[in-house]
């Protein structure tokens, strides 16, 4: 197996699970694996995101954002409060107390499988790993910005 062929069948494969994971733990809510990233940004950040920081964190594009957070506004997931004279932009969204129940089991969850994935796996390796992955998606992306 060539460089490419190993590193691109990786990244897909794992690409692949974390799908199927997002997925199957979502629809047991009625939600899409669409919805995780949302929901996980937003409990990591109390004091709110607006829309344009949960594309940057989530790495979705804003039209599936704006799709999510209409849909999460609508299952009373998530709320917002737009500020008199403001920009929908700079609105801000927030966990509410459904919301966080969700986002508690998604990340008990989310935590119970990245143990189950890094069986075997040393801290040391896994800082290397990561260290390594940046480094890649860095080059990657310089690399995408000159051609």
């Amino acid at each position: 197996m060539d460089r490419f062929e190993a590193f691109a069948g990786l990244i897909i494969e794992l690409n692949r699970c974390i799908l199927r994971i997002k997925d199957n733990e979502m629809k047991q809510y009625g939600l899409k694996a669409s919805h995780t990233m949302c929901i996980y940004q937003l409990s990591q950040h109390e004091e709110g995101l607006t829309a344009t920081q949960l594309t940057d964190l989530s790495c979705v594009d804003k039209a599936a954002i704006s799709r999510t957070l209409k849909h999460l506004v609508e299952r009373k997931l998530i709320h917002c409060d737009i500020p008199e004279n403001k920009r929908s932009y700079r609105t801000l969204y927030y966990l509410t107390d459904e919301g966080k129940r969700l986002s508690d089991s998604l990340n008990k969850r989310i935590n119970e499988a990245l143990e189950s994935g890094g069986q075997g796996v040393t801290d040391e390796d896994r800082e290397t790993m990561y260290k390594c992955m940046g480094m890649i998606r860095d080059n990657l992306s310089k690399y995408v910005e000159e051609m």
